[in-house]
């Protein structure tokens, strides 16, 4: 038996955008992957900040990191956003840049970034934007409890019954 597919809906521009920020700022982290200069890829997880009107998702950083780093020799980074609560996922491609802007960093603050510095003055501090470009999503129309008693009927039945999701392209 063919297994379910859910339905597509292939979404361009500011419907694009709104889709993401949606799903974006509701997962809140992601693994943000950059590549070295000799190619690798590298993933670490994020902390989102926001997702701007333009469709520019917002990180703090440090200007000495390595993920600075490469994205200063190399601007092209995926994000991979997944909310397991809500059988939510999200895959970015976008263009980064690395700024030191006061503005920006006081914008973007918050607390839990003290963690890592010593308070929005600390000269180490680094605000990342990346400008999505496309990316992928896949999201379930009912809660989560819903799909997957969908996704264990059509198991044990061996039916096409679909889980209740939606998924497609993204093309900012």
């Amino acid at each position: 038996m063919g297994q379910a597919q859910s339905p597509k809906q292939n979404l361009a521009g500011n419907d694009a955008i709104k889709k993401i920020k949606e799903l974006a700022e509701a997962a809140r982290t992601c693994f943000f992957t950059t590549k070295s200069e000799s190619g690798e890829s590298h993933s670490r997880p994020m902390s989102l900040q926001e997702v701007d009107e333009n469709g520019v998702l917002w990180f703090l950083s440090a200007i000495d990191s390595n993920k600075d780093r490469e994205i200063k020799n190399e601007d092209y980074v995926e994000l991979y956003f997944m909310n397991n609560s809500s059988y939510e996922y999200t895959f970015i491609k976008g263009e980064a840049t690395v700024s030191q802007d006061r503005a920006l960093i006081e914008k973007y603050w918050d607390s839990f970034a003290n963690a890592w510095f010593d308070g929005k003055d600390d000269p180490r501090i680094s605000v990342i934007g990346v400008k999505a470009i496309d990316g992928y999503y896949y999201e379930t129309k009912e809660n989560k409890a819903v799909a997957m008693a969908k996704m264990l009927f059509a198991a044990v039945t061996g039916s096409k019954n679909e889980d209740g999701g939606v998924e497609g392209e993204l093309k900012v």
